[in-house]
């Protein structure tokens, strides 16, 4: 590819890695660009190797990678392609990263652990970066490791919109466990339903345990709401638990992120599942079939706009 009329736009730029390329071309047609050449490779030992086709000298780049999985491979390549850029002499470097692996882990639990969160915001610090762009992280408290500014996009918005439609009346949004509380108050007032609340404990990473449901659910369809979509253990516990105090046997699942690893598909196949909805975060996989995609390429797109011409992304911003 020749870096010229192909790659007009100004000083922005767009650079894609390997995580999710569908979203990142999606982005760049919704904002009339191709995306930026790169070169990668592996070395015989499996090291990763990363190289920009063409000269990003005094532009605003855009390095679009969410952290999904393999989350260890795709962080690398994210840092690797910061460097470059920075290396390259780009004149601001935004890191989108629709996904936020390790953003679970920001706290310690049983005392000898790492707090992961932490070393990850620490090394995007490191590598050249100016901002981060999220999408509905699993912690808030990621805000507080970065030492670089964040715009923490929420999809609620976009997610309500494609649910209205589809819901009964009697319908409730319910949190899967006390943390998805803020995320399900939002869902409720764009859909005008009330929330339930299920309390959990997790007993191990793959292992979840119900112990109560908070409000009104008998009768009701439950339309359970999380960040994201991991084992499916938080949301199988959830709907044993709402189907045991008496909510009806049909449920609408709603997630920014579906990972689907594990046994999520073997979890869901067992459940009276009647829609599962997350946008395209991450790239599909296919591990879980009849799944509705809602893009967030657009939503993406224009925070990139406003951030590119130093414009507010309030609008655009999760509310805590």
């Amino acid at each position: 590819m020749t870096p010229h009329k192909e790659l007009a736009g100004g000083d922005l730029v767009l650079i894609a890695g390997s995580a999710n390329h569908p979203l990142a071309s999606a982005i760049a047609d919704d904002l009339g660009l191709v995306l930026w050449p790169i070169e990668t490779s592996r070395f015989p030992d499996g090291e990763a190797h990363v190289q920009l086709g063409a000269s990003v000298r005094g532009r605003d780049v855009y390095l679009i990678q969410p952290t999904s999985p393999p989350v260890d491979g795709h962080l690398m390549e994210l840092l690797l392609l910061a460097d470059a850029s920075y290396r390259a002499g780009a004149d601001r470097l935004t890191a989108v990263i629709p996904y936020f692996g390790y953003a679970r882990q920001d706290r310690r639990s049983s005392g000898r652990e790492s707090i992961a969160a932490r070393v990850v915001c620490d090394l995007l610090g490191q590598v050249g970066i100016d901002r981060v762009v999220a999408l509905d992280l699993h912690s808030p408290a990621v805000e507080g490791f970065l030492s670089v500014p964040l715009e923490h996009l929420t999809a609620v918005p976009i997610l309500a919109a494609h649910l209205q439609p589809l819901l009964p009346p009697e319908a409730v949004v319910v949190a899967p466990d006390l943390g998805a509380i803020r995320l399900a108050e939002r869902y409720a007032e764009v859909l005008e339903l009330p929330v339930a609340i299920v309390q959990k404990t997790r007993l191990g990473p793959a292992e979840v345990r119900a112990t109560a449901v908070i409000g009104d659910v008998s009768g009701r369809v439950p339309v359970i709401v999380d960040d994201m979509v991991s084992t499916g253990a938080t949301i199988e516990a959830a709907a044993r638990a709402l189907v045991a105090g008496g909510a009806a046997a049909r449920m609408i699942v709603a997630a920014t992120h579906g990972l689907f690893v594990g046994e999520c598909a073997e979890r869901f196949a067992a459940l009276p599942l009647e829609r599962l909805v997350v946008t395209d975060s991450v790239q599909a996989t296919p591990a879980l079939p009849n799944v509705e995609r809602v893009g967030v390429a657009g939503l993406l797109a224009e925070a990139i706009t406003r951030i590119h011409h130093d414009q507010a992304v309030s609008g655009l911003l999760f509310q805590r």
